[in-house]
């Protein structure tokens, strides 16, 4: 059971990630049904020994099976043209954050608020406590409030990282020179975890994310604690 659970996503905490689990879900029925038609064909040829030989050249079933699997692949690309355009979508941002990748540990700025900035390093293994989890929890979460539209500015400050929160749907590449953006909103609160997903040095697998989706009230006191800090 633990090795069938790990074949599947984590539970969605964004429209986004929601949508895609669809889309996955409606992939996966197209190729059930082509497989279990492809496999009955064969099946059934394989045990007939009979011969149909008005079927050795015919035009009728060249132009089905040419224009079936036009038709399947409409029903496929349509659901997944959507999606990418959702995905690139932003819409009118409540709150910006944005990201620098580090070897290796993120730097977050909170660009709607003066003087809000941290480093997020991973906490070692030695001074992990017992409810921790290890190489994921960080010293610095990212606190960000839920039902709000976020909007993540993305770079990077050496080598070439990815800011991935599966949880989410979103994966960015951080590239030094440039800024790459993108757009969530987190319908639930609780902790979500990511990794760099980008091969970035040696301790590639050592820089986690952390986002921890709170009330907006609770997101408020933590800006106002943090500007005094």
């Amino acid at each position: 059971m633990a090795t069938w659970t790990a074949l599947n996503f984590q539970d969605a905490a964004s429209p986004l990630m929601e949508q895609l689990i669809f889309f996955h879900d409606h992939a996966m029925l197209v190729l059930i049904l082509i497989t279990t038609l492809v496999g009955f064909m064969l099946s059934s040829l394989f045990f007939n020994s009979f011969t149909n030989r008005f079927l050795l050249e015919h035009q009728a079933i060249e132009t089905a099976w040419t224009i079936l699997p036009a038709i399947i692949l409409i029903f496929i690309a349509f659901p997944s043209l959507r999606l990418l355009y959702l995905l690139d979508e932003v819409n009118n941002p409540n709150v910006t954050l944005k990201v620098i990748g580090h070897q290796w540990y993120w730097s977050y700025e909170y660009s709607d608020f003066a003087q809000v900035e941290f480093d997020s390093y991973m906490i070692p293994s030695e001074e992990m406590e017992n409810a921790g989890f290890r190489l994921l929890d960080v010293d610095n979460r990212t606190i960000l409030p839920m039902n709000t539209q976020i909007r993540a500015l993305i770079t990077a400050a050496d080598v070439i990282h990815s800011w991935t929160v599966p949880a989410l749907g979103v994966k960015v590449d951080a590239v030094p020179g440039r800024m790459n953006q993108l757009s969530f909103q987190m319908n639930r609160p609780g902790l979500f975890y990511g990794q760099c997903s980008e091969i970035c040095g040696a301790n590639h697998s050592f820089m986690p994310i952390v986002i921890e989706s709170t009330s907006i009230k609770s997101f408020l006191n933590w800006i106002f604690e943090h500007k005094e800090d």
